[in-house]
């Protein structure tokens, strides 16, 4: 009897030891979290909570690891890296995504939003969440919706205020046909840039002028390469938080909740982020040295844009553009 009650007493021992084995190999679970831009920044600001969050709903079960400022690649790389399970999470901003759900190009229309609260109550709403379920059928699980901000015009030239402002002005774009659509019909000569290589293409005088939030031109320095600053809000540039299929299955179903639930917050807080650092960066690069325009005329904007209209319809659903436009 005393050798069966050792013997379980054992075995118990095994077991428990064998748990408080698969608990630490849980607890040491790292996962890689990619954004294209440094920390100081709307996506750095929500990769924190990101990380904060899935450390405390899951008890330290699982850590993140972010790589800021591109450090796994472009975000195309990113994308593919996704797909094939070599990075298991990613806040991609908006120009890369129509390649994998066409219609979430529709939010890159140049002024397509009044604002970013109209934009939000889109993303938030049917069409934003039926695109974030679309991701899965090409091989990537979209967790939420965050930001990376209103896309400004920067140049070098003159001072934008009117489209015929814009005329002849060489602009680095974003690879997204949307945009360069748009500015093509805006009357700008527009070519497709990578942001990693934007400040030097500036430098050169490869291009006059680009369009990116106010945190990104501050964080990539630009204002050292580029003379005048349009608040304009030209477009709307939100940012996905993506994850690998393969890391995103072998999750429980817990855990799968507190990871959306965990992006969801990490998404606000790069919504904040953007607001408020919009607000103090478009100061402190005036007091560097940039001649800053806060005011255009959105009517001849919107005038100028007819002509791509048809365009649009074309590449979007039957009655998505009017659709979004219109909601409020």
């Amino acid at each position: 009897m005393r050798r069966r009650t050792l013997m379980l007493s054992a075995g118990a021992a095994a077991l428990s030891n064998a748990r408080a084995i698969s608990a630490s190999a849980q607890a040491l679970r790292t996962l890689r979290f990619g954004y294209l831009l440094p920390e100081e920044s709307s996506l750095g600001a929500g990769a924190k909570v990101f990380q904060m969050e899935v450390a405390r709903r899951t008890g330290g079960r699982y850590k993140i690891e972010a790589y800021p400022a591109a450090a796994p690649g472009g975000e195309s790389e990113m994308l593919a890296g996704i797909q094939s399970g070599t990075i298991d999470l990613a806040f991609i901003t908006a120009a890369p995504l129509p390649e994998f759900v066409l219609e979430t190009g529709v939010f890159s229309i140049p002024f397509i939003f009044q604002d970013a609260s109209h934009a939000h109550s889109i993303l938030d709403g049917p069409v934003g969440q039926g695109c974030l379920a679309k991701f899965r059928d090409r091989g990537i699980v979209g967790l939420a919706w965050g930001e990376n901000g209103m896309r400004q015009l920067t140049n070098s030239k003159r001072p934008v205020r009117t489209p015929a402002d814009l005329r002849g002005l060489k602009l680095g774009l974003p690879q997204s046909a949307v945009m360069m659509i748009g500015f093509e019909a805006l009357g700008a000569d527009v070519s497709a840039s990578v942001f990693p290589g934007l400040f030097n293409a500036l430098q050169s005088g490869r291009f006059d002028g680009q369009v990116n939030p106010v945190t990104a031109i501050q964080a990539a320095k630009l204002w050292q390469v580029q003379k005048h600053l349009t608040l304009g809000n030209h477009i709307y540039d939100p940012a996905a938080i993506l994850m690998s299929p393969q890391a995103h299955d072998a999750l429980s179903e817990d855990d799968r909740e507190a990871f959306t639930e965990a992006a969801k917050l990490a998404g606000l807080a790069s919504r904040r982020y953007a607001a408020e650092a919009e607000a103090k960066g478009a100061e402190i690069l005036s007091q560097a040295g940039m001649q800053v325009i806060r005011e255009i005329d959105r009517t001849q904007f919107l005038a100028a844009m007819a002509p791509a209209r048809q365009k649009f319809e074309t590449l979007f659903s039957p009655g998505l553009v009017d659709w979004v436009q219109s909601a409020s």
